[in-house]
């Protein structure tokens, strides 16, 4: 479906804005420019008109849950899960009652063999996210069951922005870059601060072109203790304990 561009409309547009505080302030004149303006308007079209993953509420999910001053480590996606209650706003990461995909199922062997890690019952990657690191698709948005269908509606150009944004903060940080596609925004990556991990991706259709074997976890780890961070602890909680600790 071919989206038109609807009337701008300023109140629902506060909406479509990452409300952390740190994000909000960082990325304050991106939300002002045009392309973005006009973006969201053709998003709340989209939104109003069919199924859209994630839903609205999550689509800032990555930047709500990590704070700007926290990052440590940022995890690039191409775009999220396009099937029905998979997405929710975090890269490689499904709700927990969900299957676990194909590409996360291989990011749970490696993070296996890396490091020993017992492979966990669900693919919720909210562990992660709360530790520092910044699980971020390139492109936020997808039409149900239409991977890449929302690629040319300004996405990339923000993360991108998020990306410069980063590469710019006197801290260090780690880029987990897997696949051409994130690969190609090393490019933006000029800091000599930071420190990069890439490889092919998780799917099956490349994982074992270079993958498996790539221990991006522990080399991780070891650029953040050299950094002055703390080690990410890579374990996930079990489904029961993750339901018990989000209900408080």
């Amino acid at each position: 479906m071919l989206y038109k561009s609807v009337v701008f409309d300023q109140e629902r547009f506060m909406n479509m804005k990452i409300q952390n505080r740190q994000w909000a302030k960082v990325l304050e004149e991106e939300f002002e420019k045009t392309y973005y303006k006009e973006m969201w308007s053709i998003l709340e079209e989209a939104y109003d008109l069919e199924k859209i993953y994630p839903p609205k509420k999550d689509v800032f999910s990555a930047f709500e849950i990590t704070d700007y001053n926290q990052v440590k480590v940022v995890i690039l996606g191409q775009d999220p899960y396009h099937g029905e209650g998979q997405a929710h706003g975090l890269c490689f990461s499904v709700m927990p009652d969900k299957k676990i995909p194909p590409s996360l199922k291989n990011i749970y062997k490696e993070l296996a063999s890396d490091l020993g890690i017992l492979i966990p019952d669900h693919g919720y990657l909210i562990d992660w996210a709360k530790q520092g690191i910044l699980m971020m698709n390139s492109i936020c948005t997808v039409r149900a069951g239409l991977p890449s269908s929302h690629k040319h509606l300004g996405w990339e150009r923000f993360t991108d922005s998020v990306i410069e944004v980063l590469n710019k903060r006197e801290e260090g940080m780690v880029f987990i870059l897997w696949g051409n596609h994130a690969i190609k925004k090393e490019a933006l990556i000029t800091n000599q601060r930071h420190q990069i991990i890439k490889s092919p991706h998780p799917s099956p259709f490349s994982a074992r072109k270079g993958f498996f074997g790539s221990r991006p976890f522990s080399h991780t780890n070891n650029h953040l203790i050299e950094m002055g961070y703390e080690a990410v602890d890579w374990s996930i909680q079990p489904y029961s304990q993750q339901i018990k600790f989000d209900l408080g």
